[in-house]
């Protein structure tokens, strides 16, 4: 499936954010580092809503940040109201990907999709372990 051809329709958990005018950049459009905070946040909100504590540091069965692919696929500008949404879409041993999308209201190509690699880790020990079984039912491929 292109990113492009998402919809919210493909999203069971969606979130609405609104961009604040300091946003923008010199460019008049949202700045790039502040869609990464929109989806940061959606992310988290969606693993929290999943049963992952992601402030549990100390914890047995946490995760981390792996690595992250962002797709600009068009401008955004203040005043707006964005619906991002979040889903697993591939489950690994120790690894799974959270794929956001970022809609503008009234528009139903995404501004901004990206794919988040999640590794499931054990603070404790500072080591991986694998996915837990909350993710794996969660996990729904494009």
């Amino acid at each position: 499936m292109k990113m492009r051809s998402l919809r919210r329709e493909d999203f069971e958990f969606i979130i609405e954010m609104e961009p604040r005018w300091r946003d923008m950049d010199g460019l008049r459009h949202i700045n790039h580092a502040t869609y990464l905070s929109f989806l940061e946040t959606v992310r988290i909100r969606y693993m929290e809503q999943l049963g992952i504590d992601v402030n549990e540091w100390e914890g047995e069965n946490s995760s981390i940040l792996a690595g992250m692919k962002i797709d600009y696929h068009q401008q955004s500008t203040y005043p707006n109201q964005y619906d991002i949404g979040a889903r697993v879409v591939r489950i690994g041993h120790k690894s799974f990907d959270i794929l956001n999308a970022l809609f503008e209201e009234n528009n139903p190509i995404p501004v901004v999709t990206g794919v988040f690699t999640v590794i499931g880790f054990n603070y404790a020990l500072q080591e991986t372990v694998p996915v837990s079984d909350i993710i794996k039912k969660e996990c729904r491929p494009l």
